[in-house]
């Protein structure tokens, strides 16, 4: 409960400073639908559906490109499976009962917000491509072999693509995510994943 709360209380301070904004810059409001997966290995699976929702906030523009803050407060549901039994080494403590418990599937859900700059190149007058690169604070509710429950990290690189139809926004965005916890934890190894988001963001 502690962590839930710890999470919510995040969210309300990330938002304040961009409602602060709000007035000054020209903003988007929505959200996105993701799906990703693991980078092809021997040790793990891992899949995942997220739901994001969006805000942007343009903080500065050029001749050429847009600069913007995003925050995404974010609720990913995971599962996870061991596939390489020797990945629980001998050495370790009671290792034939973390074997088996680490090779079970796994649900795993994930409260992450993350805090991105985007920059932004428009191509037409309503299409536009952008990179967007965030790290965000993220609690996990379940361990496994790769990565203790509790507090992480979620770093991602995304590369996207935007129309416009009126003032609706959707928004087409393949990226590359870490997961790790910077070593607070004994199990580290993290998660690399693909994932590709839709989204549907409301200019105001």
């Amino acid at each position: 409960m502690f962590k839930k709360i710890l999470f919510i209380a995040i969210c309300i301070c990330g938002l304040i400073p961009f409602y602060a904004q709000d007035k000054v810059n020209k903003t988007q409001l929505g959200f996105s639908f993701g799906l990703g997966s693991e980078f092809k290995n021997r040790n793990y699976t891992y899949a995942n559906q997220s739901f994001k929702l969006q805000f942007y906030s343009k903080i500065k523009e050029s001749k050429n490109f847009k600069y913007e803050i995003v925050l995404q407060p974010e609720l990913n549901f995971a599962t996870h499976q061991l596939l390489n039994l020797y990945f629980v080494e001998p050495d370790e403590p009671n290792y034939i009962e973390k074997r088996e418990k680490y090779t079970t599937l796994k649900d795993v859900k994930e409260y992450v917000f993350n805090i991105g700059l985007l920059m932004r190149k428009p191509v037409f007058k309503s299409a536009s491509i952008y990179v967007l690169a965030s790290i965000g604070p993220m609690i996990i509710d379940n361990e496994t072999e790769r990565l203790s429950k509790g507090f992480a990290f979620a770093d991602v690189l995304a590369l996207g693509f935007t129309f416009r139809i009126n003032k609706v926004v959707f928004d087409i965005r393949p990226t590359v995510r870490h997961i790790s916890n910077a070593g607070l934890y004994k199990n580290n190894s993290g998660y690399n994943t693909k994932n590709i988001d839709f989204g549907v963001l409301f200019s105001l």
